[in-house]
């Protein structure tokens, strides 16, 4: 169990699976964590808002291991792909490779769960 939740405030989703850095700290993993900020559908598509995406991994072990967002529309659903993979105990570089789904009316070409994933990835290379 990774603790996924959703809920509404006003008009914004908010959503997160998972350990924030404080948490994996106790827990003795060695946070690296990356915030991202893209839109909702993609960029020419009307009605597009921001969402935000935290998203924390491991970096001796490369898992990933946790999500936070935040936005208008679209956290709600794509939280459940992180969750996912937290149970299946996937790594970052695992995650950023998954196929989800593509159609301008829901999201940009990249996926804001895919763009924070090879962002983390890069920082935690370094």
């Amino acid at each position: 169990m990774v603790g996924t939740a959703v809920f509404k405030l006003f008009d914004l989703e908010v959503a997160r699976t998972g350990l924030h850095s404080e948490e994996a700290k106790k827990f003795d993993f060695e946070p690296v964590e990356v915030t991202i900020k893209s839109g909702s559908r993609a960029h020419a598509h009307p009605g597009s808002s921001a969402i935000y995406v935290q998203m924390v991994g491991d970096h001796k072990s490369g898992r990933l291991l946790g999500v936070q967002m935040v936005g208008k529309e679209g956290t709600a659903h794509r939280i459940n792909a992180a969750a996912v993979a937290l149970h299946c105990h996937m790594t970052v570089e695992q995650f950023s490779q998954v196929d989800l789904a593509y159609a301008p009316p829901f999201g940009p070409v990249w996926d804001p769960m895919l763009t924070a994933a090879n962002q983390l990835l890069k920082k935690m290379s370094v």
